[in-house]
């Protein structure tokens, strides 16, 4: 793969400089030329790149079944084993030891395999070097023929990049739709054996429990979307809103250059922290105190796994969503508005409550939206705070889960994918998805309603 890049690299610088090249020696003064000398090595580069990688990415998805039917061949392959799976394990085994002698195995007929399956990969990597060089030349020779003083290149050079950086928006936008049509698919597998009323309504979450005609009743969803919403949306921003806020009012009013250098830079290290380096600080310190709390205060058998220790660590997680937004939006305000409030008498507390954030709102609306659809898709706080208890309860002592923590415990380890089970964390995702799209159209909506155009 490295020799064919390091090819094709090589094609195209060769293909831009014999180009460039010819197109010089067809200078002859100002206006000779439709485009310049480099529009004309960049349209050969293209042309002899293009087709080849094109090539290149249709030999790599037909390469594996070549190799395996020239293995298949091998007359020690009529040893493999008729179960399907069990050949491709053999195979398996077989490849990595071609790739790797030092590999472990535990079939022996994969070293019989091995190789054979190393002289075909070499034989059809080296049928692949070919076609790429093909393409390659092929590509090459028509945009030499393209060389001529009326040939618009610099033209055909932008409608090649424009091309190409609509087929790279493509391709996210079709992978967002492959995301929701694969989401909406096994939900409907899921849901023609339970009943969408007894999943989005149902307060029982029991999925191990889960047999017989009633199995509906276990999959009542109900106490995940409310630790979901309690823990990211409730607690984590009575934490994060005013703490975010007033770091930035006083960031932006207060703090004196050389202060706001420091901090600014430091509280956005938050957001640079891993996960799972806060759901350790959660359950090995926050959690702890929390439980200690709760017993002195007479709290009876107080667990380490809570709603509180999980929301407050989500919390000060998600601060650098709200601070910068805030920070920014403030800071956007124009100078006359400020200047304007304070000439008028008021003091600067009262400029930041009746000017500033008013003025300031949609970004700070944006920013809280913004960090709500952060923390209700967090995972790793809440399965090392949280717990893995489904419980209906506004106690923030207990322990809850949320939709994340459950998706990640029904597709993890050997489980089987058509039972309904596994089916209904692709429903939890769905959910969880269309809720957060509904909280940034909401965003959305509100910094369009409010946004204010300053002269």
């Amino acid at each position: 793969m490295t020799f064919v890049l390091i090819l094709l690299v090589a094609l195209g610088l060769v293909g831009w400089f014999v180009a460039r090249g010819r197109a010089r020696l067809m200078y002859t003064g100002r206006g000779s030329l439709a485009a310049t000398p480099n529009y004309h090595g960049w349209h050969m580069a293209l042309w002899t790149i293009v087709p080849a990688l094109a090539a290149w990415g249709v030999w790599l998805s037909i390469e594996p079944g070549l190799i395996e039917n020239a293995v298949l061949q091998d007359p020690a392959a009529a040893q493999l084993p008729e179960s399907p799976m069990e050949r491709a394990t053999v195979l398996g085994e077989a490849r990595n030891l071609a790739n790797n002698p030092d590999a472990g195995f535990f079939n022996p007929l994969s070293v019989q395999l091995a190789e054979p399956m190393r002289e075909a990969q070499t034989r059809y990597d080296i049928y692949g070097a070919i076609v790429v060089l093909l393409f390659g030349f092929i590509g090459g020779a028509y945009a030499y023929t393209r060389i001529k003083a009326a040939f618009p290149a610099r033209t055909r050079v932008e409608r090649g990049v424009m091309l190409v950086l609509l087929v790279a928006s493509l391709v996210a936008i079709l992978t967002t739709f492959g995301i929701v049509a694969s989401l909406v698919y096994e939900t409907g597998l899921f849901f023609a054996e339970v009943s969408p009323i007894d999943f989005l309504l149902g307060t029982h979450w029991s999925p191990a429990n889960a047999t017989g005609p009633d199995m509906g009743d276990s999959f009542g969803a109900i106490p995940l979307f409310w630790g979901t919403l309690y823990i990211g949306a409730v607690i984590a921003m009575i934490v994060a809103i005013p703490l975010g806020l007033m770091s930035a009012i006083y960031l932006t009013q207060y703090a004196d250059l050389r202060v706001r250098k420091w901090l600014k830079p430091a509280l956005e290290i938050l957001a640079g922290v891993p996960t799972v380096v806060y759901g350790y600080f959660a359950a090995l310190t926050v959690a702890p105190m929390i439980r200690d709390l709760a017993a002195s205060a007479g709290y009876q058998n107080p667990s380490t796994e809570s709603a509180l220790a999980a929301g407050l660590v989500m919390g000060v997680m998600i601060i650098p969503f709200v601070s910068s937004m805030a920070d920014d939006s403030i800071a956007a305000v124009p100078q006359s508005m400020r200047d304007g409030s304070l000439a008028m008498g008021a003091t600067q507390s009262e400029t930041i409550k009746k000017v500033l954030i008013p003025a300031a709102l949609p970004g700070i609306v944006a920013g809280v939206m913004l960090a709500i659809s952060r923390a209700i898709g967090e995972t790793m706080i809440v399965v090392m705070a949280a717990g893995a208890a489904a419980n209906l309860s506004v106690d923030p002592l207990e322990s809850m889960t949320t939709v994340t923590y459950q998706i990640v415990q029904l597709l993890t380890g050997d489980q089987e994918f058509d039972s309904a089970k596994t089916l209904s964390a692709f429903a939890l995702g769905l959910v969880l998805f269309v809720v957060t799209l509904i909280l940034n159209i909401i965003a959305l909506r509100v910094v369009k309603r409010f946004r204010e155009a300053y002269e």
